[in-house]
């Protein structure tokens, strides 16, 4: 009612776990007015498209060299990266559209590709060698660099009209999102805006310091908002926050 948006800052696990049909349905809902995603989801989002399963077996694939070192997720993540960041758009819209022009089969399950279809804004939030397209032949860090840039302005501009009601959701990054959520608290801030009586919220299996300070205490500290902790793991924790949302209005 209020036409604030509410964000949901996603770790990769979120998507591994099977939850981006559930996100989905909530984006078509009007509870998604925008993703921020790590790397980590680009790549699991991307082989769920494309394959319809993602990860693989760390342990088993570590010793050889061969974890992570499937070409055609390198490419494609690497490609949109390039071609982003040619065309000055965020990493997370060049990733969404460069997938769903490729039809994948599995289209349906895709958070990238329903974002980009419903031209909610998706952000890309990546540090330079935390992703396994990283080390592939085609990447180009300065690319990676500008369309990531690109996604934490965007980002900002979000977070600066959650003012007077809006919700900042994290949910399974424990470094990187909070990190980046708060330097746009900051960055909001430090422009002159008011931010304020906005609610924040983490969700994971464990409490981690970086959530709990960048996302639940400090931003909404000195009656600024309210901030809660969520602990459990998200595919009991996330459906029952969609079953609170859906009962609440009468769905």
């Amino acid at each position: 009612a209020l036409g604030k948006p509410i964000v949901w800052g996603v770790g990769g696990h979120v998507v591994k776990v099977g939850l981006a049909p559930l996100l989905i349905d909530l984006m078509r809902r009007g509870y998604v007015s925008a993703v921020a995603a790590n790397g980590s989801v680009l790549v699991h989002d991307a082989e769920v498209a494309m394959v319809g399963s993602t990860s693989e077996d760390v342990d088993a694939t570590l010793g050889a060299g061969a974890f992570g070192a499937a070409d055609e997720t390198g490419r494609l993540l690497n490609s949109a990266a390039r071609e982003g960041a040619a065309q000055g758009i965020g990493l997370g819209e060049a990733l969404g559209r460069a997938l769903t022009s490729m039809h994948p089969k599995h289209e349906d399950l895709s958070l990238l590709c329903a974002a980009y279809r419903a031209r909610v804004p998706f952000t890309a939030h990546v540090a330079v060698g935390t992703d396994i397209a990283h080390f592939h032949p085609h990447a180009d860090g300065a690319a990676l660099g500008a369309t990531t840039h690109t996604d934490f302005r965007l980002l900002s501009e979000m977070v600066r009209r959650m003012s007077g009601g809006g919700v900042y959701l994290n949910v399974g990054s424990a470094v990187v999102l909070p990190e980046v959520f708060l330097k746009c608290v900051t960055l909001v801030r430090n422009l002159g805006h008011p931010l304020e009586d906005f609610t924040t919220a983490n969700f994971d299996f464990i409490q981690s310091y970086r959530p709990t300070t960048n996302v639940v205490r400090r931003p909404t500290s000195g009656g600024a908002g309210r901030g809660f902790s969520v602990t459990g793991h998200h595919e009991l924790t996330i459906p029952l926050l969609a079953a609170e949302i859906l009962c609440g209005e009468g769905g």
